[in-house]
């Protein structure tokens, strides 16, 4: 093994570029070791970012009519869940250790019953700021879904969280992106 000098030594202070490879938070220590860290966004233009994710909720035969009509055991279902989605979506950077916080321009999440006995909810966030707005899409979405497993969780046990997945993005340098563009990677 060849020592080479200090000058081209991988340094974990330096920014990592595309010789780097294709994850923009792994840099490489004076070791030359694969390290995280968090992206440096500093030089990056503000611009609109909005995000769409998707969790589905799968009920067993007639439950999920049932709590939608009657409400859960623990009060309004969909309500307390839209909440514990837009506070998840607020407190992402709190979670997703290279995540950047956010001061978030809007979250929405909305609830869509289909046959099956699933139930389909949808997080949409939106800001202006130098990095996107997917994690926080997808936060909101699962912890929504979660929300909904939790308050019907004494009705039944069998209730299924599945496909957890980003729909859609748009703004930044990748501009814009759909799920149903690339290949069919997103769960119907």
């Amino acid at each position: 093994m060849t020592s080479a000098s200090p000058e081209s030594q991988p340094n974990a202070s330096q920014p990592s570029g595309p010789e780097d490879g294709p994850f923009s938070h792994v840099t490489r220590d004076e070791q030359g070791r694969s390290t995280s860290r968090m992206v440096d966004v500093g030089d990056k233009a503000i611009t609109e970012r909005r995000a769409l994710a998707r969790a589905w909720v799968c009920f067993p035969p007639g439950v999920l009519t049932q709590v939608l009509q009657e409400g859960g055991p623990k009060g309004p279902i969909t309500e307390v869940a839209r909440i514990a989605g837009i506070l998840a979506s607020k407190r992402t950077a709190d979670l997703i250790p290279m995540c950047h916080p956010l001061g978030l321009d809007s979250v929405q999440i909305r609830f869509q019953e289909h046959s099956g006995d699933r139930l389909e909810v949808l997080c949409e966030t939106a800001v202006q700021a130098k990095t996107g707005v997917e994690m926080e899409a997808m936060l909101g979405a699962s912890v929504a879904a979660l929300t909904v497993y939790d308050m019907c969780k004494a009705v039944h046990k069998g209730i299924r969280i599945e496909a957890v997945e980003l729909l859609e993005k748009s703004g930044g340098r990748s501009g814009h992106w759909r799920a149903s563009d690339a290949g069919g990677f997103a769960a119907n």
